[in-house]
C-alpha cells in the first residue's frame, strides 16, 4: 500500500504539478446551475462543460463524468450544481434523466409517495439502457476514451454496475449507495470507491463493513471513505450550516475528483 501511495503522489506530480488544484472552494452548494438540457440517442441529459482550456481542462478533453443522481433526478438544482462543480474540476459532465420524467417528489416521506412502487417501476431493466446509450453518446459522437461514473444513493448502485465487464465505464464513485448488491460488487472490473455517512438506515455499520469486504474481494482498487455527523444523502444535499455536513458534502466530491484524476 506505500508503494502504491508512492506511486500514486509521483503520478501526480509528474502530471501537472497541480495535485493540490482543485478544492472544495469549487463546489457549489446554492445558486443557478450553467448547465444545458440536450436530446442524445432519446435520452434527456443535462450536459456540464468545463469553463476554459485550462491545463487541466486539456488533460481531461478525453474524458467524462457520467453523473447518476438520487430519486430526485437532474430537475433537482443541488444535482445539476454537483455537476457543475464536477465540470469545474476540468470534466465533461453529463447527466442523464434516470427516470424519463417520472422524478420522485423532493421528499420520499411525504404522504402519499410510494417509494417501493418508484423503485420497482425504475429497476435495471429500466435504468441500464438509458445509461448504455448515455456512454455510446460519449464514446460514439464524442470520441471519449475514459468515462467515470459518479453514483449517489439511487445512481450509486448503477456507478457499480456500469464498471463490470462489457458496460463501457472505467471508474466508479458512489456515496451512499443504496440497493448495491454484493453480485455487482463482485462483477466489477474497474477501480471504485464509496462515501459513506456515519447515519445511514440504507448502508448500516454491519452493511458497510460488508461492502468493504466485498471490495476487497473484488481484486480491483478501492476506497471507503466515512464521514462524521453525516446521513443517508449527504453527498447531495446537506444543511451547509452544519460544519460536519458541509465538510462532509465536500469532502466526498473531493474523494471523487481525486479518484478519477488518478484512475482515468
Amino acid at each position: 500500500m506505500r508503494a502504491f501511495t508512492l506511486l500514486a503522489i509521483a503520478t501526480c506530480v509528474a502530471a501537472h504539478s497541480d495535485c493540490n488544484a482543485v478544492d472544495a472552494s469549487i463546489v457549489q452548494h446554492d445558486g443557478f446551475p450553467r448547465g444545458i438540457n440536450e436530446t442524445h440517442n432519446g435520452i434527456k441529459i443535462y450536459v456540464s462543460k468545463p469553463e476554459d482550456a485550462s491545463i487541466r481542462g486539456k488533460a481531461n478533453a478525453a474524458k467524462a463524468i457520467v453523473y447518476l443522481t438520487d430519486v430526485f433526478g437532474i430537475e433537482l438544482v443541488q444535482n445539476r450544481l454537483l455537476a457543475d462543480s464536477f465540470a469545474r474540476a476540468g470534466y465533461l459532465t453529463v447527466a442523464p434523466d434516470l427516470f424519463n420524467g417520472s422524478l420522485a417528489t423532493t421528499d420520499i416521506n411525504v404522504p402519499g409517495f410510494d417509494t417501493a412502487a418508484f423503485l420497482a417501476a425504475h429497476g435495471p431493466n429500466v435504468t441500464d439502457p438509458i445509461i448504455a446509450k448515455t456512454i455510446d453518446y460519449l464514446r460514439t459522437t464524442l470520441g471519449i476514451k475514459k468515462i467515470g461514473l459518479t453514483g449517489y444513493c439511487f445512481g450509486g448502485r448503477y456507478a457499480f454496475r456500469f464498471i463490470s465487464a462489457g458496460k463501457g465505464g472505467d471508474a466508479a464513485f458512489a456515496a451512499h449507495p443504496s440497493l448495491l448488491e454484493n453480485g455487482e460488487i463482485e462483477a466489477i472490473k474497474g477501480p471504485a470507491a464509496v462515501a459513506a455517512a456515519e447515519t445511514d438506515g440504507l448502508m448500516p455499520p454491519a452493511r458497510r463493513a460488508e461492502i468493504e469486504a466485498e471490495l476487497a474481494k473484488a481484486g480491483q482498487a478501492y476506497q471507503l471513505s466515512l464521514y462524521s455527523g453525516t446521513q443517508h444523502g449527504f453527498g447531495v444535499r446537506v444543511n451547509v450550516t452544519d460544519p460536519l455536513q458541509k465538510f462532509g458534502k465536500e469532502g466526498a466530491f473531493l474523494q471523487a475528483v481525486r479518484w478519477f484524476d488518478n484512475f482515468l
